[in-house]
C-alpha cells in the first residue's frame, strides 16, 4: 500500500511569536514536551516496521520541531528506510542546518537527501533577512531539497521580491494568501509575480461533495494514534497502532463546504496540483520548478477549478 501519513504531535510551542499565524501559542512544560518526544519515536518505530507499505510522511507541528532533537532525528532515521518515498517538514528553519549532512551521533551518518526534504517558511518581523537567507543558501550547497515561502500580507511584498532575487531559480517561492484577506485582482498580480500558482491560494476551493484522496491513500495522524481522514475533518477513520484505520481506508467525498490550506486541497481529486507538484506534493516543490519560477506555467491554469 502507498500511504501518506500527515503528523501532527501535541507539540505547540514556537520560537517566533507571529501575529497572523492560526497555530497555538504556549510555551511547552517539560512534561508537555517529553509527551510530545514519547509519542513522535512511538510513530518513527511504527514507520520503521511498515516494511511492507510505501510510506511518504510530511511533520506538521504546531509549533516548531527542528528546534528539537527528536525531530531532527526522526526526520534522518526514516529517510533512511527504503520504504519511505519522502519525509518532510514545515519549519521556520530557525534552527540549525549541521544535522542535515552530519550526524548527531558519532555511529550514524547524516540523513539520506533523496529523501528527506523541507518546507520553509520566511517570517519577516521574526528573524533578520541576512539570517535567514544565509539558511538557504547554506541548504542549497548541502544538497538539500527544500521550498520557502511566505503569507501574502501587503508588508511583506518587498521581502518577498527581495528574498526572490536572492534565490536560485530551483528553489520554488511559495505564496500563501493571507486567511480571511480579500486580495483585489491588481495585489493578486502583484503575488502572482512572485508565485505563478498564487491563485491557487487566493480563494477557498469549493469541496463538498468533491472527490479527495484523504482518507484513502492520505491520512492525518496525531500524537495518540488516532487517524483521520486530514487535519480538517474531525470524524475518526479508527487508529494507527492497532491497525483499525485500514479497514476505513477508501475513496471519500469531502464533508466540508471549502478547503483553503494548501496541505488539504492539494488533495482534491479536482485539481491537477499532483500532476503540478509530481514528485514534491509534500514539500511543495512543483514540477520544472525552476520554470516556475521564472513565472511559467506548467501547463494551463485551470482557472475554472480554482474557486
Amino acid at each position: 500500500m502507498d500511504l501518506t501519513i500527515l503528523y501532527r504531535g501535541p507539540l505547540a510551542s514556537c520560537d517566533y511569536d507571529c501575529p497572523y499565524c492560526p497555530f497555538a501559542k504556549r510555551r511547552d512544560s517539560s512534561g508537555q514536551l517529553r509527551a510530545d518526544r514519547a509519542a513522535l519515536e512511538r510513530f518513527t518505530e511504527w514507520a520503521a516496521a511498515q516494511t511492507g507499505d510505501r510510506l511518504s510522511v510530511l511533520f506538521t507541528p504546531w509549533g516548531e520541531g527542528l528546534v528539537r532533537s527528536w525531530y531532527r532525528r526522526a526526520l534522518t532515521e526514516l529517510s533512511r528506510l527504503p520504504h519511505i518515498r519522502r519525509v518532510a517538514i514545515q519549519t521556520n528553519l530557525s534552527c540549525r542546518t549541521d544535522w542535515l549532512t552530519e550526524s548527531e551521533s558519532e555511529s550514524e551518518s547524516g540523513a539520506d537527501l533523496g529523501t528527506l526534504a523541507l518546507w520553509c517558511t520566511y517570517h519577516p518581523g521574526q528573524t533578520p533577512y541576512d539570517r535567514f537567507l544565509a539558511k538557504c543558501r547554506d541548504l542549497t550547497a548541502r544538497g538539500v531539497r527544500f521550498s520557502v515561502g511566505v503569507v501574502g500580507f501587503p508588508e511583506h511584498l518587498e521581502e518577498a521580491r527581495r528574498l526572490r532575487a536572492a534565490l536560485p531559480s530551483e528553489v520554488y517561492l511559495w505564496v500563501n494568501a493571507a486567511e480571511g484577506r480579500t486580495y483585489t485582482d491588481e495585489e493578486a498580480a502583484q503575488w502572482t509575480t512572485l508565485d505563478p500558482l498564487f491563485p491557487y491560494s487566493r480563494h477557498p476551493h469549493r469541496s463538498a461533495g468533491l472527490p479527495c484522496r484523504t482518507g484513502e491513500s492520505v491520512i492525518s495522524v496525531d500524537g495518540d494514534g488516532t487517524v483521520r481522514r486530514c487535519h480538517f475533518v474531525r470524524a475518526g477513520l479508527g487508529n494507527l497502532y492497532d491497525g483499525s484505520y485500514r479497514r476505513a481506508l477508501r475513496p471519500r467525498a469531502c464533508p466540508l463546504a471549502t478547503c483553503d490550506c494548501h496541505i488539504g486541497y492539494v488533495h482534491l481529486e479536482t485539481l491537477p496540483l499532483y500532476d503540478v507538484f509530481a514528485g514534491g506534493v509534500l514539500e511543495r516543490i512543483p514540477r520544472g520548478s525552476a520554470e516556475v519560477s521564472q513565472g511559467q506555467q506548467i501547463g494551463p491554469l485551470r482557472l475554472d477549478v480554482i474557486t
